[in-house]
Protein backbone atom coordinates (compact mmCIF):
# COMPACT_ATOMS: atom_id res chain seq x y z
CA UNK A 1 0.00 0.00 0.00
CA UNK A 2 1.55 3.32 -0.72
CA UNK A 3 0.14 6.81 0.36
CA UNK A 4 1.05 10.47 -0.84
CA UNK A 5 1.32 13.31 1.14
CA UNK A 6 2.49 16.95 -0.44
CA UNK A 7 3.30 20.42 -0.46
CA UNK A 8 4.12 23.48 -2.16
CA UNK A 9 6.31 25.79 -0.30
CA UNK A 10 7.29 29.17 -0.99
CA UNK A 11 11.23 28.43 -0.72
CA UNK A 12 14.22 27.39 -3.24
CA UNK A 13 14.74 23.46 -3.48
CA UNK A 14 17.84 23.81 -1.59
CA UNK A 15 16.69 25.63 1.57
CA UNK A 16 13.17 22.97 1.82
CA UNK A 17 15.98 19.64 1.14
CA UNK A 18 18.13 21.29 4.86
CA UNK A 19 14.72 21.64 6.54
CA UNK A 20 13.42 18.22 6.01
CA UNK A 21 16.74 16.66 6.17
CA UNK A 22 17.92 18.20 9.85
CA UNK A 23 15.47 15.99 11.60
CA UNK A 24 17.54 16.75 15.07
CA UNK A 25 16.13 20.21 14.75
CA UNK A 26 12.16 18.84 13.77
CA UNK A 27 11.32 18.88 17.65
CA UNK A 28 12.20 23.14 18.13
CA UNK A 29 9.57 23.71 14.41
CA UNK A 30 7.14 20.76 14.60
CA UNK A 31 5.31 20.91 18.01
CA UNK A 32 3.61 17.71 17.35
CA UNK A 33 7.49 15.86 17.45
CA UNK A 34 7.95 15.13 20.82
CA UNK A 35 11.97 13.85 20.23
CA UNK A 36 14.04 12.83 17.38
CA UNK A 37 17.73 11.34 18.03
CA UNK A 38 19.96 9.08 16.27
CA UNK A 39 21.25 6.21 18.05
CA UNK A 40 23.91 5.78 15.42
CA UNK A 41 24.97 8.80 13.51
CA UNK A 42 26.98 8.58 10.77
CA UNK A 43 26.89 11.99 9.39
CA UNK A 44 24.32 14.91 8.35
CA UNK A 45 20.55 12.52 7.85
CA UNK A 46 22.69 9.44 7.90
CA UNK A 47 22.17 6.56 10.23
CA UNK A 48 19.74 4.75 12.49
CA UNK A 49 16.92 7.87 13.59
CA UNK A 50 14.62 7.54 16.76
CA UNK A 51 11.39 9.27 16.35
CA UNK A 52 8.60 9.83 18.16
CA UNK A 53 5.15 12.07 17.44
CA UNK A 54 2.09 13.41 18.95
CA UNK A 55 -1.00 11.89 17.39
CA UNK A 56 -3.46 14.51 18.65
CA UNK A 57 -7.27 13.65 18.88
CA UNK A 58 -10.30 15.79 20.24
CA UNK A 59 -9.10 18.47 22.47
CA UNK A 60 -6.68 17.04 24.58
CA UNK A 61 -6.24 13.62 23.69
CA UNK A 62 -3.21 13.06 22.27
CA UNK A 63 -1.52 9.41 21.46
CA UNK A 64 2.26 8.94 21.32
CA UNK A 65 3.59 7.22 18.54
CA UNK A 66 7.43 5.83 18.05
CA UNK A 67 9.75 4.24 15.78
CA UNK A 68 13.11 3.21 14.48
CA UNK A 69 14.42 3.96 11.26
CA UNK A 70 17.67 3.63 9.00
CA UNK A 71 17.94 7.27 7.22
CA UNK A 72 20.26 8.41 4.13
CA UNK A 73 19.88 10.88 1.62
CA UNK A 74 20.85 11.82 -1.86
CA UNK A 75 21.27 15.50 -1.81
CA UNK A 76 21.58 16.02 -5.86
CA UNK A 77 18.29 14.55 -5.89
CA UNK A 78 16.22 16.28 -3.00
CA UNK A 79 15.71 12.98 -1.41
CA UNK A 80 15.59 11.46 1.58
CA UNK A 81 15.26 7.74 2.50
CA UNK A 82 13.60 5.71 5.80
CA UNK A 83 13.21 2.21 6.14
CA UNK A 84 11.63 1.57 9.40
CA UNK A 85 13.18 -1.34 11.56
CA UNK A 86 11.55 -0.98 14.95
CA UNK A 87 7.95 -0.23 15.86
CA UNK A 88 4.25 -0.59 15.15
CA UNK A 89 5.47 0.17 11.14
CA UNK A 90 8.67 -1.60 11.04
CA UNK A 91 9.02 -2.41 7.51
CA UNK A 92 7.69 0.60 5.88
CA UNK A 93 9.98 2.28 3.31
CA UNK A 94 9.29 6.32 3.39
CA UNK A 95 11.03 8.62 0.41
CA UNK A 96 11.00 12.38 0.79
CA UNK A 97 10.98 13.97 -2.53
CA UNK A 98 12.07 17.97 -3.21
CA UNK A 99 11.95 18.98 -6.48
CA UNK A 100 12.19 23.22 -7.35
CA UNK A 101 9.56 24.58 -9.86
CA UNK A 102 9.98 27.01 -12.37
CA UNK A 103 8.81 30.14 -10.02
CA UNK A 104 11.32 29.30 -7.02
CA UNK A 105 9.36 27.43 -4.72
CA UNK A 106 9.71 23.51 -4.02
CA UNK A 107 6.75 20.41 -4.57
CA UNK A 108 7.42 18.54 -1.44
CA UNK A 109 5.96 15.05 -1.10
CA UNK A 110 6.24 12.36 1.16
CA UNK A 111 5.90 8.79 -0.02
CA UNK A 112 5.16 5.85 2.63
CA UNK A 113 5.02 1.89 1.51
CA UNK A 114 3.79 -0.66 3.96
CA UNK A 115 2.32 -3.91 3.48
CA UNK A 116 0.83 -3.23 7.53
CA UNK A 117 2.32 -5.01 10.71
CA UNK A 118 2.75 -8.80 10.89
CA UNK A 119 -0.54 -9.35 12.58
CA UNK A 120 -2.15 -12.68 11.79
CA UNK A 121 -5.72 -12.28 9.87
CA UNK A 122 -5.50 -8.76 10.59
CA UNK A 123 -2.37 -6.74 9.59
CA UNK A 124 -3.22 -5.24 6.13
CA UNK A 125 -6.51 -4.13 7.10
CA UNK A 126 -5.65 -2.47 10.20
CA UNK A 127 -2.98 -0.54 8.02
CA UNK A 128 -5.44 0.42 5.46
CA UNK A 129 -8.19 1.66 7.03
CA UNK A 130 -6.46 2.65 10.11
CA UNK A 131 -2.56 3.45 10.90
CA UNK A 132 -2.12 4.54 7.17
CA UNK A 133 -4.82 7.30 6.85
CA UNK A 134 -5.15 8.28 10.86
CA UNK A 135 -1.61 7.94 11.96
CA UNK A 136 1.15 8.38 8.78
CA UNK A 137 -0.85 10.48 6.57
CA UNK A 138 -2.16 12.40 9.65
CA UNK A 139 1.46 12.69 11.34
CA UNK A 140 2.80 13.69 8.00
CA UNK A 141 0.51 16.72 6.82
CA UNK A 142 1.46 18.40 9.54
CA UNK A 143 5.24 17.74 9.38
CA UNK A 144 5.08 18.79 5.72
CA UNK A 145 3.15 21.84 6.82
CA UNK A 146 6.06 22.58 9.72
CA UNK A 147 8.72 21.78 7.53
CA UNK A 148 6.95 23.95 4.68
CA UNK A 149 6.38 27.19 6.91
CA UNK A 150 10.29 26.38 8.56
CA UNK A 151 11.54 26.52 5.18
CA UNK A 152 9.30 29.70 4.28
CA UNK A 153 10.54 31.41 7.58
CA UNK A 154 14.44 30.92 6.58
CA UNK A 155 13.81 31.70 2.76
CA UNK A 156 12.66 34.94 3.88
CA UNK A 157 15.50 35.37 6.53
CA UNK A 158 18.11 34.75 3.72
CA UNK A 159 16.22 37.56 1.50
CA UNK A 160 16.22 40.24 4.33
CA UNK A 161 20.09 39.59 4.74
CA UNK A 162 20.65 40.22 1.20
CA UNK A 163 18.14 43.42 0.84
CA UNK A 164 20.64 44.34 3.89
CA UNK A 165 23.70 44.32 2.49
Amino acid sequence: MLILDETIAQAPPEICFEVAADVENWPSILPHYRWVRFRDKEGFAQGKVEMSAWRDFLGPLKYPTWWLSEMHHDREKGHVYYTHVEGVTRGMDVRWEVVGLEDGTSHIRIFHEWEGPEWPAIGGLSAKLVIMPHFVSFIAQRTLAGVARAAEARRKEKDEEEVGR
